[in-house]
């Protein structure tokens, strides 16, 4: 069966992420949208919502590996004052599952009104609702830049401290996972990346326009380069 919602599937430069379109368009039922390549994640969003034709529709990372037993067409609309449902995603790097690199569900509204923040979903209007539900798996680790991004970018975000109001022993318990890294694919650039991201925190968590560099994608590109050299970068 096909979903009532419209999805978007956004991606910028993953390797997989013709094969997980498709995957997803096959689970879902129907033409999944895309958006790729735009540079600066605010705009990619806003962008997403004005491709969705539905009021709600599905978000999907372009790293987003769908379970095909996901039950799409028996999710139900999200409830007043809700701006976004997400599912869990699987980390195959350290085992963990929760939100991160998840599926969503979101308001095209609330994507056009959000805030600023450096997790930008973050800064939507509304609340957001988390689903106890195994949605697929976050396929980050396609390179050893994508894995170590992942890891250097999440890590940072949890060591300042998170924007969706985790407790502080939920944000040190990922961080630990994160850093101790050894499962799957470039597990090791995950977990460098995580030990560089909580340093980049401790130096720059108070200044939040240097810190809104987790958000631009040249600048975590040289930034690895530079720590692991050129040949890392292509895997």
């Amino acid at each position: 069966m096909t979903s009532a919602f419209d999805a978007v599937l956004l991606s910028y430069d993953e390797p997989m992420a013709n094969a997980l379109h498709r995957r997803l368009s096959r689970v879902l039922g129907g033409t999944v949208k895309r958006l790729h390549g735009v540079r600066g994640m605010r705009r990619a969003y806003r962008l997403c919502a004005e491709l969705a034709d539905t009021k709600q529709f599905f978000l999907a990372d372009g790293d987003f590996s769908i379970d095909t037993r996901f039950p799409a067409a028996g999710v139900q609309p999200l409830a007043d004052g809700i701006s976004m449902r997400v599912w869990r995603a699987v980390n195959p790097v350290n085992g963990l599952t929760y939100g991160y690199g998840g599926l969503k569900l979101i308001r095209r509204d609330a994507l056009l009104e959000m805030g600023e923040a450096v997790d930008v979903l973050a800064a939507l209007p509304g609340k957001v609702e988390f689903c106890q539900v195994m949605a697929g798996t976050t396929r980050f680790n396609q390179s050893p830049y994508h894995a170590w991004k992942a890891g250097f970018r999440e890590c940072a975000m949890l060591a300042r401290g998170s924007e969706y109001g985790m407790a502080d022993a939920d944000a040190r318990h990922r961080i630990d996972a994160w850093t101790s890294s050894r499962e799957g694919d470039f597990a090791t650039y995950a977990a460098a990346g995580a030990c560089d991201g909580i340093a980049f925190a401790r130096e720059a968590a108070r200044e939040m326009a240097r810190f809104d560099a987790l958000n631009d994608p040249e600048w975590l590109k040289d930034r690895f380069t530079a720590a692991h050299g050129e040949q890392a970068v292509a895997g």
